[in-house]
């Protein structure tokens, strides 16, 4: 008997209505969770267009809320994370601009424990997911905490709190299956983005290749938001911090990010924990750009603006000390997993202005530590306790460890004759800086907020060649994975605004075609009452056309430190020239393994005995800087009779890394397909200024290390 076919299933709108519990946001306007329709999800209530957040902003705080215990216990973002112990010590004091008593002495080392961290992933995620990091620290200072909790990218993807649950819902897993982890290529993140414009600043850095560093040692850190200083006379400073590693900054190539991901997911975890734990530590300098208060509208971008930059060729960045990280966790739960980080704890000295992304986060993360921890009480676990004695009325909560004594938990009193008393500005007490607000209360982005393109071609254009490829390499796989068409051409139209070649080259690779005018955006990024033309994004004058700062081409390249150097050999290696190279990278402070087919020992040519540090089976380029292959007739031999040296001498070579030839190690070169890229006549010298060390020169390969990569080896974009 013929089976009967079954009758195709209908969509219906009206199923929803079958469950209490399932809600349609078809067709419906915008409302508050107690049916309150909203008309501007776009923007924080502010005293002014430019001036505070108010705490009255019910929509904010109901929708922050929300978004805030949404997970437990597991950070929303930031939840994958490695941390570690160190100490900052101040160069210079800096009375003139502040009266924080860490940033005065210079006889102290103020403790610190600084977190690094992944944003979209979940902890359980990859270390090398294309992501923005975290970068908070804490220090422990004389007069209490001080939290600067930053990024490796100094801008962020918005320009105002209330659209930061909308960020992360968008670039998190689709709600619907979960998919896809750590990752922004996916239709919702660039639905989101292609809808904002406010953001391509922010692409841009996320799109270049600080957003897949070598190294937590090898990024920087940004405070992000403009902040205040305070002098004793009360007279206040803007201020950037920034955090510059002494390694410089390098990256990883994104096909080399996707195999590391496979090969080791915890590769920058173990790096951190590994570069401590072998007495190198890891250093920043802590800078600072101080723009004096009548200077705070000379630029051509809003200093509260967190979108933008303050160009160092406009103001230099000061070097004020230095950040050491010198003692991993004893327990990770109990201090990188409980660690809590509040942009709110200040100290003396230091104050926020009205940025009104930061505004918006002094009321966030002290509500997501009370759902992550559990309890106001956070304070009191061992990591997150100050040095600074704690004296106040406050008691109980869950998990309370203080035992207060007496009978007083109010203020004022005269049973504790008075105690804790207040303290006098003199004596240490913070006083918020005195700055006048005068404005209407209102739902409304300030017209200087509104260039959201100069920026986002600054970074562009201060790019190297091979960096810009790498942008758009990035930005053609991640709009490769997007399945609605018209968020790609929405998306094109707002590269196209920041760089015409670049629009055409990302839409050459998509099979599209750059869309002649923009599409108008304005419902979606102010209020449904907004006026188009009050707030029509635009792009402000060029102070500068380039930033050498912006460019990783420009960093530091003299340090071999803690680089992974893969010495690759087997039987009948010549031992000399192994112990040659070995003697002269560690020297320099360089981590290096001896690879062979098999676990144990191999046998020099001399008769000594090696010790193998990894076999081909555990053994991948892409966990190592360089790699060195060393003379010995035999075991060249031997090696060519493998495919894994060869594999990874490509490999290497793909990922624009250093790789050094002894001599008669050459046939494995010339039996690379890699050395069919290059002319066979090529000269030596002009082979070592891509990476080739073709004479075993430990010098010149040390020299090659330094560089990093050597991304003029890379295939340019079609």
């Amino acid at each position: 008997m013929k089976e009967k076919k079954k009758a195709p299933i209908k969509k219906n709108k009206k199923i929803e209505d079958l469950s209490l519990n399932t809600v349609s946001t078809e067709d419906h306007f915008l409302t508050t969770n107690q049916g309150l329709r909203i008309n501007d999800n776009q923007n924080s209530l502010k005293a002014g267009v430019r001036g505070p957040t108010l705490l009255e902003d019910f929509i904010l705080r109901e929708k922050i809320t929300h978004f805030d215990h949404e997970r437990i216990p597991e950070r929303i973002v930031h939840a994958r994370g490695a941390g570690a112990h160190g100490v900052f010590q101040l160069y210079k004091p800096l009375k003139a601009y502040t009266k924080a008593k860490f940033l005065n002495d210079t006889t102290i080392q103020t403790p610190v424990f600084v977190r690094f961290s992944t944003v979209a992933g979940s902890r359980g995620s990859t270390d090398l997911a294309r992501d923005v990091r975290g970068f908070a620290v804490k220090f422990y200072t004389e007069e209490g905490n001080f939290d600067l909790v930053g990024n490796n990218i100094p801008v962020f993807f918005i320009q105002d709190a209330i659209k930061f649950p909308d960020l992360i819902h968008a670039v998190k897993p689709e709600p619907h299956n979960e998919i896809p982890q750590a990752a922004s290529a996916h239709d919702t993140f660039w639905d989101f983005i292609s809808l904002m414009p406010e953001s391509m600043h922010m692409i841009m850095w996320v799109m270049s290749d600080r957003a897949i560093p070598r190294s937590f040692r090898m990024m920087e850190g940004f405070g992000i938001h403009t902040f205040r200083l305070i002098n004793e006379q009360g007279k206040s400073v803007f201020v950037k911090f920034h955090f510059k590693p002494l390694l410089g900054v390098h990256s990883v190539a994104w096909d080399e990010a996707q195999k590391i991901s496979g090969k080791n997911s915890d590769f920058h975890r173990q790096d951190l924990f590994d570069a401590i734990e072998s007495g190198i530590f890891p250093e920043w300098e802590f800078g600072i750009q101080i723009i004096p208060e009548e200077d705070e509208h000379k630029f051509d971008f809003d200093l509260l603006d967190p979108t933008k930059i303050v160009p160092e060729e406009l103001v230099p960045v000061t070097p004020i000390g230095k950040l050491t990280l010198n003692r991993n966790p004893d327990n990770f739960f109990a201090e990188t997993e409980q660690i809590a980080f509040h942009p709110g704890h200040l100290v003396s000295g230091i104050d926020f202005t009205n940025d009104p992304l930061l505004q918006g986060r002094l009321f966030s993360y002290t509500d997501t530590q009370l759902s992550r921890l559990g309890s106001p009480n956070f304070h009191e676990i061992p990591i997150n306790r100050p040095i600074a004695p704690s004296h106040n009325n406050q008691r109980d909560a869950k998990m309370r460890q203080t035992i207060n004594k007496g009978r007083v938990a109010y203020d004022p009193n005269s049973l504790s004759f008075g105690c804790p008393f207040q303290a006098k500005i003199k004596e240490g007490g913070f006083a918020s800086y005195t700055e006048k607000i005068d404005g209407r209360k209102i739902r409304e982005r300030s017209p200087s907020f509104l260039d959201h393109f100069s920026q986002a071609t600054l970074f562009y254009k201060s790019q190297s060649e091979p960096e810009q490829n790498h942008i758009i390499n990035a930005l053609s796989f991640e709009l490769g994975k997007v399945t609605v068409e018209s968020i790609k051409i929405r998306t094109l139209g707002l590269l196209n605004q920041v760089d015409k070649t670049l629009a055409e080259k990302v839409a050459k690779a998509l099979g599209l075609k750059v869309p002649t005018k923009p599409e108008t955006l304005m419902n979606h990024s102010f209020g449904a009452d907004a006026d188009p033309k009050k707030f029509q994004s635009q792009k402000g004058k060029k102070t500068i056309e380039k930033s050498e700062a912006l460019s990783m081409a420009n960093t530091l390249k003299h340090s071999i430190k803690t680089r992974r150097i893969a010495i690759i050999t087997t039987d009948g290696c010549d031992e000399k020239s192994i112990e040659a190279m070995k003697k002269a990278l560690t020297e320099g402070d360089a981590v290096v393994k001896i690879v062979a087919p098999t676990l144990g020992k191999i046998k020099g040519k001399n008769g000594t005995f090696i010790d193998v540090d990894e076999s081909f089976l555990t053994f991948s380029s892409v966990l190592f800087d360089a790699l060195y292959f060393p003379s010995g007739a035999k075991a060249v031999k031997t090696l060519l009779d493998h495919m894994e040296p060869l594999n990874a001498l490509d490999e290497a070579y793909r990922h624009c890394k250093p790789i050094a030839f002894d001599e008669d190690a050459l046939e494995l070169w010339n039996a690379s397909y890699s050395s069919k890229d290059l002319p066979k006549k090529t000269a030596p010298k002009e082979l070592a200024a891509i990476g080739l060390i073709l004479n075993g020169s430990p010098k010149e390969f040390i020299k090659a290390i330094a560089k990093h990569r050597f991304w003029t080896r890379e295939k340019k974009p079609v």
